[in-house]
């Protein structure tokens, strides 16, 4: 399969590229600066393109069959807009050329209305900080998993937890129902970005990524 990897320079992103390949798919890299791309197989070629840029987003798209998203912004007081925008030339660019798979990595900060009253408190009173700065982002991210769900593609929405680096898989778990405060690596939603290349097992479902206990 040929992939369309956007966020491929980001830690997740290497490692689903790095992932990809050695599950035997041929990945185009998009990163604003190639050069800094740490892989040098004749499967993997990185292209310089801005996301942001709708142009430079339909040329990459073209002539393949899959495209992974693993775009995300720092933290911010003021709205951003960069992973729903970014989204929205994807799935214009996919539509355009005919392009139907299509997986990204959202937040399962969106389901925190879903935790207990006494986990959001406690988030609350410790982190309002950490809250405020990630307001902005997760309804950006809001936006994008909309623009997914409304596309008519053959799409997966993955929500890992808090992210923890790593480059071993664990016996991670996958569900399409939330869990409270999960904790995630990146290798574990990396690989389970790529299983799910192969197997679509979970077309149109929005699916939640936790790590094996061993990693917390």
């Amino acid at each position: 399969m040929k992939l369309v990897v956007f966020g491929a320079n980001s830690p997740t992103g290497r490692l689903v590229t790095a992932m990809a390949v050695t599950a035997g798919h041929t990945v185009t890299a998009i990163t604003r600066r190639p050069a800094d791309f740490p892989f040098f197989d004749f499967r993997v070629q990185a292209a310089a393109a801005d996301a942001m840029d709708a142009d430079a987003v339909d040329w990459v798209v073209r002539d393949h069959d899959a495209v992974v998203s693993v775009i995300g912004s720092p933290p911010s007081m003021s709205p951003v807009t960069v992973c729903s925008q970014v989204t929205y030339n994807i799935v214009k660019a996919m539509i355009n050329h005919g392009v139907r798979r299509l997986l990204c990595v959202g937040s399962v900060d969106l389901d925190a209305p879903d935790l207990s009253r006494v986990s959001l408190r406690r988030q609350r009173a410790i982190r309002p900080l950490v809250l405020a700065l990630s307001r902005a982002v997760q309804e950006d991210v809001r936006g994008m998993e909309g623009i997914v769900r409304e596309t008519g593609l053959d799409w997966t929405v993955f929500r890992p937890g808090r992210l923890l680096s790593g480059s071993h898989v664990t016996d991670y778990r996958t569900t399409v129902r939330p869990l409270p405060c999960p904790l995630t690596s990146r290798a574990d939603i990396a690989h389970a970005l790529v299983r799910e290349l192969t197997n679509g097992d979970h077309l149109g479902e929005t699916v939640f990524v936790t790590s094996a206990r061993r990693m917390r």
